[in-house]
């Protein structure tokens, strides 16, 4: 035989009192999410326009080189090693250069390498031509 449930004692004699709170106000909508250009502009600008950036290119642009900003310098000399060697060394000069000045920006976000960074990405602007689409597309040259 199973055992038999204890007794409860019995409820509180008087009246029981219950308490209704009614919010009358409407339910607010959640936000609508912002479109994904506010997003992106948003993540870009939470980590482009820092102090080290600033740093970095006015580092890079200011003439301070006898008489020629670093970005000048890089340019000019990528653009002889396109005349001199080839457009694919140059190419794959101006490539590993921005590849290694990532790698180091990215290892320690300091604004010297950032510098180094905007240096080799705006200076390696002296390797395009103008008939570089055209030959890669084509295959005909100048």
């Amino acid at each position: 035989m199973a055992a038999k449930w204890p007794d409860l004692p019995p409820p509180p004699s008087g009246p029981i009192q219950v308490h209704v709170t009614v919010d009358l106000a409407p339910a607010s909508e959640p936000e609508p999410a912002p479109p994904w250009w506010a997003r992106a502009w948003d993540y870009l600008a939470d980590r482009l326009l820092t102090w080290r950036m600033a740093v970095a290119v006015t580092l890079a642009v200011t003439p301070w080189a006898g008489g020629q900003s670093p970005v000048g310098l890089w340019s000019r000399t990528v653009h002889a090693a396109r005349e001199e060697a080839s457009i694919g060394a140059a190419y794959v000069i101006a490539g590993v250069a921005i590849g290694a000045a990532w790698a180091l920006d990215r290892y320690t976000g300091r604004a010297v390498p950032r510098a180094l960074l905007v240096t080799a990405s705006l200076g390696a602007t002296g390797v395009l031509h103008w008939w570089d689409p055209v030959l890669m597309l084509t295959g005909v040259t100048r």
